[in-house]
């Protein structure tokens, strides 16, 4: 790409620690050289954020449309006029009300084009529920958004990468959702994404059980001689790399998950706890699936540390990162297609 990319950045809920963790990545100044940063929120919320850090040298460059964007600067668009009361650590309707209007305003954006992609800053997914917001989350949110059929919660980091069949839905509903159709469509946007965002040429994906000991043959549960073990097969059948099911303790216990390039959860918990424990603060949500991009740091609103500058950055940097590597693959590839001979050489070097 020839211009630096605009990332668009949600504040998330002004209660907790998004405008921290925004403030503190954009105030390095070496973010400035891979991308031009514009996050949807208000002067007055940012300035209250800024001097409750002691970063007094830092400011936006205010701007009402991402066309205004100063490349060597952190950009701001105010999607707000009112003064809003912070009440950091409080979940309240306040938090939600702006949250979702730092959403929308982003996501119409990037489905407008006008900027790259989007990073969302953590939402409390209770108080943004409203008729305009009627999600589990950003995931759902931005699948409707972007008219696709399905996405994926994709848990990446260097170390390891993990998507979700089920999301965020009560356990006892967790196995009726396990179907060969459903993890059918999870195997296929995982493999793409591989391909296209991670730039793996043949991925080889893990895909584990759903109950202790992956049933065990059939002795402690039924779904993986019913559901999984024909999915992973006709995934081979399509040419997709996937193997299992293992037993989710075992395998991720043991490192074996270092062998493969993803691992296919059956559901939330069994995912994402071994990837936090794994990933620590160095781990990222992104959505894949969607002809747009978007990513989050693995954290939630951090309400118990709001407002005392103990929040680190670090996930939300590595979601920045993430946003920009994932945006500079895809325009390649796509530059890569429109010719044949250098494509076939890129083909045969990814092997």
């Amino acid at each position: 790409m020839s211009e630096k990319i605009k990332v668009g950045i949600s504040i998330g809920d002004v209660n907790g620690i998004g405008m921290e963790v925004i403030i503190k990545t954009l105030a390095e100044p070496l973010m400035l050289n891979y991308c031009t940063p514009i996050v949807y929120g208000n002067t007055k919320i940012a300035s209250y954020n800024r001097k409750n850090l002691g970063l007094n040298e830092f400011s936006f460059n205010v701007i009402n449309e991402p066309e205004q964007a100063n490349s060597k600067k952190p950009n701001l668009i105010n999607c707000w006029e009112e003064d809003v009361k912070i009440n950091f650590g409080e979940a309240n309707e306040v938090g939600g009300k702006y949250a979702f209007i730092s959403l929308e305003r982003a996501t119409n954006d990037l489905m407008e084009g006008k900027i790259d992609a989007l990073v969302t800053a953590p939402i409390n997914k209770h108080n943004i529920q409203s008729e305009q917001f009627n999600f589990p989350g950003h995931t759902e949110y931005l699948q409707e958004r972007c008219g696709a059929a399905d996405s994926l919660m994709f848990l990446v980091s260097d170390e390891l990468r993990v998507g979700v069949v089920t999301g965020h839905i009560p356990v006892a509903q967790i196995s009726e959702r396990i179907t060969v159709a459903n993890i059918l469509s999870k195997l296929r946007l995982m493999n793409q994404s591989l391909k296209q965002d991670f730039w793996i040429r043949k991925p080889r994906i893990a895909v584990l059980g759903l109950n202790p000991h992956a049933g065990d043959n059939g002795l402690i549960g039924i779904e993986e001689q019913l559901t999984i073990i024909p999915a992973i097969e006709i995934a081979n059948t399509e040419g997709i790399l996937a193997s299992g099911p293992f037993l989710a303790d075992g395998f991720l216990g043991n490192s074996t998950y270092k062998n493969f390039d993803a691992v296919l959860a059956m559901y939330h918990d069994q995912g994402l706890i071994p990837f936090k424990n794994t990933a620590f603060d160095l781990g990222v949500n992104f959505t894949a699936g969607l002809n747009k991009v978007r990513t989050s740091p693995d954290h939630g609103t951090g309400y118990g540390i709001a407002g005392k500058n103990m929040a680190s950055p670090t996930s939300f940097r590595e979601a920045m990162f993430t946003a920009i590597h994932v945006v500079k693959n895809r325009a390649e590839l796509a530059e890569l297609s429109q010719n044949p001979l250098k494509f076939s050489k890129f083909s045969r070097d990814r092997d």
